[in-house]
């Protein structure tokens, strides 16, 4: 189904496999899905797992504009996964890609399906660094305080891949 066009803001991450080149790859996948265009991508972020176990993730944000309804923006996304070789044999497992919708527009929704804005995003601090990159208005200096324990390093060499790649 198809709505008037939504500013709708997606979190990838990645931390199984080369996650580099899969997020890279996710972001070029989100900015190509139909009726949608990206708007904007932050650079790419290396975290620890936060609330889980592994190899350290690769994280970024994008904020698209896109048509799909919000169920079919989330679809899309969950088919992305899959692509990509997602499994999911237990909650918060290591994962080939993660495509997190974290706002898509103003909406508030509830469902056993989706949950906007996303339930947990202020209280990660690898959504809210790239989030203050490309819409800083979303993001508080006190959330960003409540965070900053979170070890989250920004990847020196993404903000070329944003500008060449995308």
């Amino acid at each position: 189904m198809s709505v008037s066009p939504v500013m709708a803001c997606v979190a990838l991450g990645a931390n199984l496999g080369n996650a580099v080149a899969t997020v890279q790859q996710a972001l070029r996948d989100v900015a190509n899905l139909p009726t949608t265009h990206l708007v904007k991508a932050s650079s790419l972020y290396r975290s620890a797992p936060y609330e889980a176990q592994g190899p350290d993730f690769i994280n970024a944000v994008v904020l698209v504009q896109t048509q799909l309804s919000a169920l079919g923006l989330l679809h899309a996304l969950q088919a992305l996964e899959l692509q990509s070789g997602r499994e999911r044999p237990y909650v918060n497992a290591p994962r080939t890609l993660d495509l997190d919708m974290i706002f898509y527009g103003d909406v508030v929704l509830e469902t056993p399906e989706l949950s906007l804005p996303h339930p947990r995003w202020q209280a990660r601090a690898f959504v809210l660094l790239p989030l203050t990159e490309v819409w800083p208005a979303r993001v508080s200096a006190a959330q960003l305080a409540a965070v900053q324990d979170q070890a989250v390093e920004k990847l020196p060499y993404s903000d070329s891949f944003r500008a060449s790649s995308i």
